[in-house]
Order: structure tokens, then C-alpha cells, then sequence
């Protein structure tokens, strides 16, 4: 089964070069929208580290609240470090997903939490940055379920300076 739909949602994120560094992970794991609120990004929007460029692909938009534009059919899933929290290796991620992120300097907000249909944390020993969580969790998403695994994928997917092959 492929997987349909990926939103992401961040709550007032901090820095631009972690939300650059999202959309670029958007980008190569089939993310369809970024929204976002508060207006620290907005001041820093550099997109320094979307080397790609998928901010002019992926529609990354301000919003008032991440509740009010949560997709059509998506189960509402937050990912943080909260006591109760499914532990991201046993968490089955839904087809139509909205993943809401937190803001590096803090955590989701208790309504936002309360609105989630699941909750997921990522085992570590300390507290990753919003966008390694991101990566993660995309990642996570893509090796749980069906993907080509062709050469031909391959060599759609890498980088143009890299032409190695296994003999």
C-alpha cells in the first residue's frame, strides 16, 4: 500500500533553517502541504537550507491555528515528548496523516494535544531538533510501508553527481 496523504503542521516554529530543512524532507518523502503558525518563520523565511527549492513546490502557508485546516479525512497526529505518548517504532502511521510538530523551544499546545487522534515520541536520550523529528518521522512513515525499491528509482532520486552503482 502506498501511502495517500502527508500534511505537516508547525506550531510557531523558531528557526527558518529547520523549516527549510522540513521541506526539503517534504520534498523527498511526498509531503503535500506545510502549514505553519506565529511569526517568528515569517521574519527569518531565508530557506537557506531547502536546497531544493520545495518551498516552491510544496505550498507552505501562515496560519492563525493549526486546528482550523486540518485535510479532509486526516487522522491528527502530534509528535512530542509527552508521558503517554505511543513510541514512534509501534505506531501504525494512517493513510490520510496531519503530523503536528511543536515549536523547537517548547511543546505542542495542551489544545492542540487534546485535538490529536494519536500521539507519537521518538525514543532518544535526549530531545531532538524539529527538523531531525521531522525526517524521522517521514522516514519512519516511508519504511513501514510499500515503496519502489528499483534501480530505476534510484536513479531518479539521487543526486545528479552520483552515478555509482553495485557490481
Amino acid at each position: 500500500m502506498v501511502y495517500s496523504a502527508v500534511t505537516i503542521g508547525l506550531q510557531n516554529p523558531k528557526s527558518a533553517t529547520n523549516v527549510a530543512s522540513i521541506l526539503r524532507a517534504a520534498g523527498c518523502f511526498g509531503v503535500s502541504s506545510v502549514f505553519y503558525t506565529g511569526q517568528r518563520f515569517g521574519y527569518a523565511k531565508e530557506f537557506n537550507a531547502d536546497t531544493k527549492s520545495f518551498h516552491r513546490v510544496i505550498p507552505t502557508i501562515g496560519v492563525e491555528r493549526l486546528d482550523t485546516v486540518i485535510p479532509q479525512g486526516a487522522v491528527v497526529v502530534g509528535v512530542e515528548l509527552v508521558e503517554g505518548a505511543i513510541p514512534l517504532p509501534e505506531f501504525t502511521h494512517p493513510d490520510n496523516a496531519y503530523y503536528l510538530f511543536g515549536p523547537e523551544d517548547g511543546s505542542l499546545a495542551p489544545d492542540l494535544v487534546r485535538r490529536c487522534d494519536a500521539v507519537v515520541y521518538i525514543p532518544t536520550f535526549n530531545s531532538l531538533n524539529l527538523a531531525a523529528t521531522a525526517n524521522i518521522l517521514l522516514y519512519d512513515r516511508l519504511a513501514k510501508g510499500q515503496y519502489d525499491r528499483s534501480d530505476a528509482f534510484i536513479r531518479q532520486s539521487r543526486d545528479n553527481n552520483n552515478g555509482l552503482r553495485l557490481d
